[in-house]
Formats: structure tokens, sequence, C-alpha cells
């Protein structure tokens, strides 16, 4: 059976145990250095927390330690890779090829996007060396992801929400380019969000201040199925920047969405134990975003840049159809409240922003007018009222079990069994009670506590159920449920309510520890680290050699370490990464499936006209920093220089 996986990001602590309460099945956590979000680094102690917590629900937590490392990093590196592992980590995401050179513990292996997992060759590469798991390039498209799940093995992970790079990941240079932040160190100032005027050979204007190479977010929310068929088995949200209510939201409406496809295919199951009920009502529309896109999933369609404006566009809510002098009123039926933020491109082309200060007889007061006008589209980038319920209990997660008293040979024993992880759906709070269905001969685990006492005789042995049943439903703020308790005809018997929660709170911490308990599985495809020997060069056997590609243009090495790794798979003089060394001739600061041929209509193959009165090459300028242009139209690419 094949278990899909939802995972989530955590920021922090507090937003990987959000993940975990909102259903995901593993979160991903920045590790103390080195990772591609430099401002979401984590101690190993909340690293260690966090891995404790999420092994109570079988959650997996991952590690990113994503960046390329210098030389005088590497051995702080690997001792950080070791300090991880003993925290419970259950896997590494890499970037640096030179980390599979280090004397590593023997923990799984994912090759983070920004290894720019593009091909097919480039992925049978992954797997040869040892690497448990790919996360794709966002830029596949689905029959992509068919085929290199038709000719490889390798666990496929995918980002189905979030922020958008433009470029294909790993090889974008422009940030580096212009200040030296660097996106391969985890620094990237995001170049990218800022408005660009677009120009042809002869200095005409064809677009001026737009953010051209402003992506609108990802959201496959609706193409989840389509995906799991492909080979997904582990969807991403992105996000280790963002603060818990996005965390809770999108966890949660994803949670939702698997949790359907799990109910029709019974050929899926989930990889992580626990039934999760919310509290609210799920809806990405009402956190941070900037519009919507499949990006090239199902091929090159419509637009995927949001031009007027990188930041959260909400949802729309009607159209502006009378103003006063200080109020105006909108079309539609949506309710609006105070202290909602609404957004509107003004006759300038700019986004703005409004506060409503109060609504009365169907007049928005704003706390400023900001020449909103008549026809303006408005929409709602913060819901008040949304907020104040994500501030509030949002969720909880319990693993369903089945308790059964039975006699022992000195007092009375209490058995927990838990049902499979198969049952682990999550509900909306109003139908928390629905009963869960149990897949027969289906078992994770089975626990007993014993208790010493006295069998003395019941006098009401009716009442005595009746205290049994409701002592040992308890379950309190712990991780579980009691869904059924069969007391196996011992109501003869008389219990204190003391005895029955002893026996309870006993069989609980019995079961949590037996939960938390960390399983290192014996992985044949994980290299032998010890020895240092990648199973790609094991003796008499093939050398793997490294793929090459007309994608691959730009390999980030930056250590001596890297530079060992390449050398053994092929390539006799590897060259140094963009960071290492002083480029002053032309440099590809970027390669992007974003085409400004085919935003602005011009692209002939997808029935454009390419207009007469400009010529090429097009130019991106931005105060004194100016980039060409090169369409790659045989391979559908986007090409930036500097």
């Amino acid at each position: 059976m094949n278990k899909l996986e939802l995972l989530a990001p955590a920021k922090n602590l507090e937003c990987g145990i959000a993940a975990i309460r909102h259903g995901a099945d593993a979160v991903y956590i920045g590790a103390p250095k080195f990772g591609a979000r430099e401002a979401a680094g984590n101690s190993i102690g909340e690293i260690e927390k966090l891995a404790a917590e999420a092994r109570v629900f079988k959650v997996k937590t991952y590690v990113a330690l994503n960046t390329i490392l210098y030389d005088h990093e590497l051995e702080e590196a690997e001792k950080i890779i070791r300090q991880v592992y003993n925290a419970g980590a259950d896997a590494l995401i890499i970037q640096d090829f030179g980390i599979l050179e280090m004397d590593l513990p023997p923990i799984a292996l994912h090759a983070s996007t920004q290894a720019n997992n593009f091909t097919v060759e480039k992925l049978k590469f992954l797997e040869a060396v040892g690497f448990e798991r790919a996360v794709l390039a966002r830029e596949l498209s689905l029959d992509q992801i068919k085929e290199i799940r038709a000719e490889t093995s390798i666990e496929l992970e995918a980002f189905v929400h979030g922020s958008l790079c433009v470029s294909l990941s790993g090889q974008c240079f422009m940030s580096h380019s212009q200040g030296g932040r660097s996106a391969n160190r985890g620094a990237c100032a995001q170049p990218c969000r800022k408005k660009y005027s677009l120009t042809d050979a002869t200095g005409k204007i064809i677009v001026e201040d737009k953010h051209l190479l402003s992506l609108k977010d990802l959201n496959r929310a609706n193409s989840i199925r389509e995906l799991a068929a492909a080979g997904i088995t582990s969807f991403k949200i992105e996000g280790r920047l963002k603060d818990a209510d996005y965390v809770k939201n999108i966890t949660a409406y994803y949670r939702e969405k698997l949790d359907l496809l799990l109910e029709e295919k019974p050929e899926f199951s989930r990889a992580s134990l626990g039934k999760t009920t919310f509290f609210f009502t799920p809806d990405p529309v009402k956190t941070f975003h900037r519009g919507a896109t499949d990006y090239f999933l199902h091929g090159r369609q419509e637009s995927v840049a949001g031009v007027n404006s990188p930041k959260s566009t909400g949802e729309e809510i009607g159209e502006v159809s009378r103003i006063t002098r200080d109020s105006f009123q909108i079309s539609g039926s949506v309710e609006i409240a105070n202290n909602d933020g609404l957004t509107f491109i003004g006759r300038n082309g700019e986004s703005t922003g409004l506060k409503v200060n109060k609504v009365e007889n169907g007049f928005i007061v704003p706390d400023r007018m900001n020449e909103v006008f008549v026809g303006a589209k408005i929409f709602r980038n913060y819901d008040h009222f949304f907020q104040m319920a994500l501030g509030r209990k949002t969720a909880e997660r319990k693993i369903p079990i089945d308790l059964e008293l039975v006699p022992a040979l000195d007092g009375f024993a209490l058995k927990a069994t838990l049902p499979p992880a198969l049952e682990g759906f999550a509900v909306r709070a109003a139908s928390s009670d629905a009963p869960l269905t149990t897949a027969p001969n289906m078992v994770t685990a089975r626990v007993t506590h014993t208790l010493k006492m006295d069998k003395v005789p019941a006098n009401d042995p009716a009442k005595s159920r009746e205290n049994i049943l409701r002592q040992l439903s308890k379950s309190g703020d712990t991780p579980f449920l009691v869904r059924d308790v069969d007391t196996g005809g011992n109501e003869q018997y008389f219990f204190t309510a003391q005895q029955l929660n002893e026996l309870r709170r006993g069989l609980l911490d019995q079961l949590i520890g037996k939960l938390s308990k960390r399983e290192i599985p014996v992985n044949p495809s994980v290299r032998d680290r010890k020895n240092m020997k990648p199973m790609s060069v094991i003796p008499d056997a093939d050398p793997v050699h490294f793929p090459s590609d007309s994608f691959h243009f730009e390999n980030n090495i930056s250590n001596q370490l890297a530079i060992k790794f390449y050398r053994r798979h092929g390539i006799e003089n590897p060259e140094l990464g963009v960071e290492r060394r002083i480029t002053t001739n032309r440099l590809q600061v970027m390669i992007t499936k974003h085409c400004l041929q085919h935003e602005l209509g011009f692209c002939p193959k997808f029935g454009g006209t390419f207009p007469s009165n400009f010529a090429l090459p097009f130019t991106l300028k931005e105060g004194e920093n100016h980039f060409e242009l090169e369409f790659d139209c045989r391979n559908c690419m986007m090409r930036i220089f500097k």
C-alpha cells in the first residue's frame, strides 16, 4: 500500500507543533545553520523537542541543511549533522553534494529542490548515489513526473502550495550579482519581487515599472489526485518563513484534501497516526497569497505572474458601486467587518491598501479613501474574524484507541489496541463523533498495564459498569481518543475512581512511551557511511557518471569535498560555482520557464504575434541594474544575463 505524506513547514518549534496538530504527516525545519532560509534556523534543542512530539503520531521530522558550504564550514556542518541525527531527525535535506563525502551518521538524505532535480537522468543519479528522496523542481509537468516515476524508484516529493521562485531552484544568481546575497547560501534578497521596465534593443519601453518577475503563489489543491497517480508520495507546503497561522490554515486545508483522496482510493494510505478535528473552516484565500497558479503542471497555459504587486492579494469580495466623501459601497454579498484589510489596484496600476474602521448602512468607512474609484475591484487580504478564529483553539489531533479491562492474577489489567494509520482521517468538529471504520487484521500496537488490587464483588454491577466506562473513557490532554471500552464482564467487581484512573494513566503513559520510541530503519539504499563508500563506487561496479544537460549549467561547487564528489563521478575538472569565483564577463543570473514573450502575447508557439515595432534583445531595467533576456524557445525557457 502506498503511503501519502503531507509535509508542512516549521519556522520554529511553535510552527512545527501547529503543523502536527493540524494533520501533517511530516514536518521540515531548519538546522541551526546552513539552511536555505537563513532567517529560519533552529537550535538542536528545539529540533529534539519537535522530533519527540512528532514521533508519538509517527510524524517524520526532516531537517533542512540545504545551502552550499565553504571549506571553513565543512567541519561545523558535519558536527551539526551528527547533532541533528542524535536529536531524532528522520532525514536531512541537502543541496551540497560535498556532504556525501563526510563521515555521516545513518540518516536518510533528501535531495533539496535547490539541487535542480529536473530530469530523469538527474533523478537516476541521485538514486544511485544513495538519496532516499528527491524534492522535484516546481516547473515539472505531470507527464515529466510520470516519466521520472517510470524510470526510477526514489521517493518523489513535490511542492503543492506556497511562494514560487521564478528561477529554477539552485540556478538563480540575481541576488548574489546585485549585492552578494546568495540564494544558494540562504540569503536571497528577492530581486525578482522588484519593479522592472522592459525595453527592446533600440531602447523603446515595452512595459514600464511592473513586477515582471514576480510570480503568483502555487496552489495545486485541485491536482492532488493527479499528482498521487503520477507517483508523488510527499506533498510539500512551502513556508519556512511563515507564521503559525499560515501553517494552521494551509496544513488543515491540504489535510482535508488528502483525506478525501484516501477515502476514495484504497490503494493509498496515510503516513502517520491520528484523527484530526478542526474547529474552523480552512481557507487558503484568507492567508497570505499573491494569487494562485498550478504553474506548469498541466503545461504552459495562462499567465503565472502577478505584475501589479508582490503583496498579498486576498479574496475578491466585490466592486465599488458608490462613493461618498469618506465611504464607499461595494457590490456582492460578502460581510465586511471592522478592522478588515482591503486592497484594490489604483488607476496608477499600484496595489493600494485600506483598513475598515466601521461599516454602517451598507457603506464601508475606511481609515483613508486612497483615491478609491467606482468600478475598482476590492479584495480582502485581512479577514479580522478569521484571524480571531485562528487565535483560538483550531484543531485537536487524537489517536483512536480501544480499551479492554481483563482480570489478572493479582488484580486487573487494561489493554489498549491502536487501529491502523489508515484510520487517521481528519474531520470537522461537527462530525467528530462519527464512527471510525476498522480494517480487519490491521493493528499498529498493543499495550497492557496491570494494577494490583483486590477483587471485591460489586453491590450494583450496572453502576459499576457505568463507573468503569466513565473513568476509562477519559483521555484529557493526552494524544489519545478512547473510542470503545470493553468491560469484559468485570463490572461484577467494585472499582474506585482512583483505581480506574490509575489503570488508565499508567496505560496511556506506557502507550506514549511505546509510540515515541525512536525507530532506526535499516535502509539498503543508504550508503555505507562508516567506510565512506557510496554504492556507485563499490569495487567492480560501473561508475555512475554525473549527468550533464542544457538545464544544469552550474553545479554550485563551493568546497573541496564537493570537488572530490564530482571527480568521483566523472567530472575531471569541476568548475567552482558563482559564489566562489570572480566574474567579470557576461553572467547568466537566472534560467526560468516564466517567459515574458509568452506573458505579453508575443510567442507564436502559443498563438501570439511578435510585434514588428520591437527588436530583440529585450532588457529588464531596475535603476542601474540592467539584465538582458535571451529566449531559449527550443527548450521553452527564458535566460537572464547581467
